[in-house]
C-alpha cells in the first residue's frame, strides 16, 4: 500500500465515522405495501432501520432478563445484573461520549434511521434512566431478598453484631484509613481530579466554631480496596457490607472540627475514547500510553449518586463536572452495581451457580505422532469452550519448543493477564524468527497490550502495531516448519475469537487448524500486509477487510439473490455479534424480496428490521443470551445446492468492514461444514430457552412465546448452550436437537399486523 493509498484510506475512514454512527428510530408499525415491486424501490426508508444505540440498550435488557430469570441459579442471576452495570458503564464511556462529541462538533446529519444526534440523545436519556430503574428494582425487590433467604446477606452497619463491628473497626484502622485523603474544598484546596469510575464520597461540612459557612468535602476511595467486604458471622451466613458505608461511617474521624451535615457516595463516568493522531505520531505505543493517561481524566458524561443525596451536593457536583440534569442518575442502592459480582466471587455456594463442565480435549488419531502430522492429514475444527482451548495453547507452546519450527507469526488483540501464549512467544524469540502484531488500541485492553508489547520486544521478538488508521482485529497464527519428509510447510490457525485462555472458557468461538496451501499462503500475505503495507491484488480464498471483505460479502448475498430468482436453492444463515452495515442490510432486504430465506443469529446490536412485508418478511433474527457469551461468527450460503460456509473475526458492522483488518475464511472440508451446520447453527436456530426473536416493532420476544397459526405451541424446552455442553461431555446426541420447521412460526405481533 503506497503512502497515497494510506492517505486515501484514512480519509475514507474519517468520512465513514461521520456517516455511520446512526441516530434513532421510534417504534415501528408495519404498513405493508400493496405492490411488492414498489417495496424493492423503498429500502432506503429510515423506518426500515433500527437505531444502533437503542438496539444496544435492548441487548442489555436481554442480559437483565437473565438476572430476572428464576430458572438461572441465584448467584448467576446476580452476576448477570453486574454485567448489565459494567455494560452500561462502557456504553456511556464510548457510545454516549461519541454522540455528545458529534453534537459538540456541530454534526446534524441523520443516520440510516433518520434521526439526528440530538434526537438520538433524547431517546438515550429516556431509555437509560428507565433501564437504571429496572436494574435497581431487580436488586432491591428480587435479588437481594432472594440472597438473604439463601443465607447471603448485604447488611447495613447498624445490623452488625459486636464481633463483625469489631472486625470492621480493626480493618478500617489497619487497611482503609491510611489510604484515604480527606479534602475540604476552598480557595486553597480546589476540587480534586476524580478519575473515571472511581468510588467517591461527598460531604456537606460546617465548622463547629463558625457554623454559618457550609463547605464541601470529598474523599476518593483507592481502587486497591475491595468495594464489598465480607464480615464474620456467628450464624453461618455469608454476610457482606459495602465499602462506601464503612468510609462514610469513619468520615467524622477524618473531618475533626466539622459537623457532617450530609453525605453521599458518587461516581463519575468519563469519555474513554482514544483520540490519536496516528499519522503524526512517531511512536504509536507512546501515543497510546499517553492517551490512556488522558482517558482517565476525560470529560464527564454521567454522574451516579445515591438517591438520598442532598440537592446541594448534587448541584455542586453537577456544576463542577459540567453536566446537564439528565446526566445525573440517582441510584436506589449502591452507586456501582457492577461491584456486586464480588459477592459471586467470594461466596462458595456451588448449589447457587452453574454446574461446572469439563471441555472436550483434542485427541490425535491413531497413527499421528504429533499435532503437525494430524493437521497434514486433515483440517481440525474446534468449538470453544466446548472443545478445550488447551489445544490452541499447546499448539503454540509445542511450536516454541520444536526445533523444526523456524518462524512464528501471530496477531494479538486481547489476551489474558498471565498469558501462556505470550510466554511461549517470548521463549520462542530466543531461537526462532518470531513476529507479533500487537493491537495497542484494543478498547479497555490497551494498557495490558502495551506491557506485553514491551515484554516481547525485550525478548527479541519483532513487534509491530498494525496499520495506521486501522485496528488489527483478525485472529491469525502462522508457523513455518521443516517436516520429517524434508518439505518446509506452513501451518495456520485461524479463529473467530481472541488468543485469550481465560475468556475462552466462557466465550463461544471457533478455531481452524490447517496446512492447506491456498489458505496458508493467503495468511502469509495478510501478515505481509500488516508488517509492510505490501500490496496484493486479492487474498483468495480469504475475505480481508478493509480490502475486499465488504465487497465480497455483498457479492455472496447477491449470488443467493440470483439463485432464488432462478428457482435454485437459496438460503443464508449468519451468526454474528452485531449487524449494522447499511449496504449489507439493504442487500439482505433485496435477497428477501427475491425469495431467499434468511436466518440471522445476532447476539447484540441489529439495525435490520425483520418481518416487514414486501421488504424483509423472509428474514428472521434471533439473539441468544445465556451462560456463555456468544462470540463466534459463521456465514452459510446455500449457493444453489453447493453450500459455502465461512468463519471469521468480522461482524457485519462498518467498523469491522472498513476500519479494521479482519479475516473471514472458508471451511473447505465437507465434514467440517456439516458439523457447523448441523451441530452449531441448527442448535441455535432451535433454541427456545435462551433465544429472543426480533419483531418488526424493534422489540424482542422469547422464542418460547412464538405461536404457530392461531394456536400457542408448547415445544420441549431446548437450550442450545446446555445441549452443546452435554454433547462435549458425551451425555447428549445430535438427535436431541428439535426438528426445525421450514419457516419459523409467526409471532402474535405479526399475526395482528397481517389481519389489521
Amino acid at each position: 500500500m503506497t503512502g497515497e493509498q494510506r492517505s486515501q484510506w484514512v480519509q475514507i475512514l474519517r468520512l465513514d465515522k461521520v456517516h455511520f454512527p446512526t441516530p434513532d428510530s421510534a417504534k415501528f408499525t408495519p404498513n405493508p405495501p400493496s405492490n411488492p415491486a414498489m417495496a424493492r424501490l423503498s429500502i432506503e426508508k429510515p423506518a426500515y432501520f433500527i437505531n444502533r444505540e437503542l438496539s444496544w440498550l435492548n441487548f442489555n435488557r436481554r442480559v437483565l432478563e437473565e438476572a430476572e430469570d428464576e430458572s438461572n441459579p441465584l448467584l448467576e442471576r446476580l452476576k448477570f445484573l453486574s454485567i448489565t452495570a459494567s455494560n452500561l458503564d462502557e456504553f456511556f464511556e464510548v457510545r454516549v461520549a461519541s454522540v455528545l462529541q458529534r453534537i459538540e462538533d456541530g454534526y446534524t446529519t441523520a443516520g440510516p434511521d433518520g434521526l439526528t444526534p440530538e434526537q438520538e440523545l433524547d431517546l438515550i436519556n429516556k431509555e437509560t434512566h428507565d433501564f437504571m430503574e429496572s436494574q435497581y428494582a431487580s436488586w432491591n425487590e428480587r435479588l437481594r431478598p432472594a440472597l438473604a433467604e439463601n443465607g447471603i446477606r448485604m447488611l447495613e452497619l447498624n445490623e452488625l453484631d459486636t464481633n463483625a463491628s469489631d472486625f470492621l473497626e480493626d480493618y478500617c484502622e489497619r487497611d482503609v484509613d491510611p489510604l484515604l485523603t480527606p479534602i475540604t474544598i476552598d480557595p486553597a484546596h480546589p476540587f480534586p481530579r476524580v478519575v473515571n469510575k472511581a468510588l467517591c464520597l461527598a460531604f456537606l461540612l460546617r465548622r463547629r466554631r463558625r457554623s454559618s459557612a457550609v463547605y464541601m468535602g470529598v474523599i476518593t476511595v483507592p481502587r486497591a480496596l475491595p468495594r464489598v467486604l465480607r464480615v464474620p458471622s456467628a450464624e453461618g451466613t455469608h454476610d457482606y457490607v459495602f465499602l462506601a458505608d464503612l468510609v462514610a461511617s469513619h468520615a467524622a474521624k477524618m473531618y475533626r472540627g466539622y459537623e457532617i451535615v450530609s453525605a453521599a457516595a458518587f461516581r463519575v463516568t468519563r469519555n474513554s475514547n482514544l483520540y490519536l493522531q496516528e499519522e503524526e505520531s512517531r511512536n504509536l505505543l507512546e501515543s497510546v500510553r499517553t492517551e490512556l493517561h488522558n482517558r482517565r481524566k476525560g470529560d464527564a458524561v454521567r454522574l451516579e449518586i445515591e438517591s438520598e443525596a442532598a440537592p446541594e451536593i448534587i448541584e455542586r457536583l453537577r456544576g463542577n463536572f459540567g453536566l446537564e440534569q439528565w446526566q445525573v442518575f440517582r441510584t436506589q442502592g449502591p452507586v456501582n452495581l457492577s461491584r456486586v459480582s464480588s459477592i459471586y466471587e467470594q461466596t462458595q455456594r456451588p448449589d447457587l451457580k452453574y454446574r461446572a463442565f469439563v471441555p472436550r480435549e483434542l485427541h490425535l488419531t491413531g497413527k499421528s505422532r504429533d499435532i503437525f502430522e494430524e493437521i497434514r492429514k486433515h483440517d481440525i475444527l474446534l468449538h470453544h469452550p466446548f472443545d478445550s482451548f488447551n489445544a490452541v495453547v499447546g499448539f503454540i507452546e509445542s511450536a516454541a519448543k520444536d526445533p523444526q519450527v523456524v518462524s512464528i507469526r501471530q496477531t494479538l488483540y486481547r489476551t489474558s493477564e498471565d498469558s501462556p501464549i505470550v510466554q511461549a512467544l517470548i521463549e520462542a524469540g530466543a531461537t526462532k524468527e518470531v513476529t507479533v502484531v500487537v493491537e495497542l488500541k484494543a478498547r479497555m485492553d490497551e494498557a495490558s497490550n502495551i506491557r506485553w508489547a514491551r515484554s516481547l520486544e525485550d525478548a527479541g521478538v519483532q513487534v509491530f502495531h498494525g496499520l495506521v488508521g486501522l485496528k488489527t482485529h483478525c485472529k491469525l497464527l502462522l508457523l513455518v516448519r521443516r517436516d520429517p519428509d524434508g518439505v518446509t510447510r506452513r501451518y495456520a490457525h485461524l479463529g473467530t475469537g481472541n488468543y485469550n485462555s481465560v475468556t475462552a472458557r466462557f466465550y463461544t468461538d471457533l478455531s481452524l487448524f490447517t496446512a492447506n496451501e491456498e489458505i496458508t499462503e493467503a495468511v502469509q500475505e495478510v501478515f505481509n500486509f500488516l508488517t509492510a503495507y505490501a500490496d496484493h491484488a486479492h487474498y483468495d480464498p480469504l475475505l480481508v477487510a478493509p480490502v475486499d471483505c465488504a465487497e465480497r460479502t455483498l457479492a455472496l448475498i447477491t449470488r443467493e439473490t440470483e439463485h432464488a430468482r432462478a428457482k435454485r436453492p437459496a438460503r443464508i444463515i449468519a451468526k454474528m455479534n452485531a449487524l449494522l452495515d447499511k449496504n449489507i442490510i439493504q442487500a439482505l432486504y433485496r435477497a428477501s424480496q427475491a425469495g431467499v430465506d434468511i436466518d440471522l443469529i445476532v447476539r447484540g446490536m441489529c439495525a435490520l428490521r425483520p418481518g416487514v412485508r414486501g421488504v424483509s418478511d423472509r428474514i428472521r433474527v434471533r439473539s441468544v443470551v445465556g451462560r456463555l457469551l456468544e462470540h463466534s461468527r459463521v456465514y452459510s450460503f446455500a449457493n444453489g445446492g453447493e453450500e459455502e460456509l465461512y468463519l471469521g473475526s468480522a461482524d457485519w458492522m462498518p467498523r469491522n468492514l472498513y476500519e479494521r483488518v479482519e479475516v473471514v475464511f472458508p471451511l473447505r472440508e465437507p465434514l467440517l461444514r456439516q458439523r457447523v451446520r448441523q451441530e452449531i447453527l441448527e442448535a441455535y436456530l432451535a433454541d427456545n430457552a435462551k433465544a429472543r426473536v426480533l419483531q418488526a416493532s424493534g422489540d424482542y420476544v422469547r422464542a418460547g412465546m412464538l405461536v404457530s397459526g392461531r394456536r400457542r405451541t408448547a415445544p420441549m424446552r431446548f437450550n442450545a448452550q446446555e445441549f452443546l455442553i452435554g454433547l462435549a461431555e458425551g451425555s447428549e446426541l445430535l438427535t436431541a436437537i428439535p426438528a426445525l420447521s421450514p419457516r419459523t412460526p409467526r409471532t402474535r405481533f405479526q399475526q395482528r399486523a397481517e389481519h389489521a
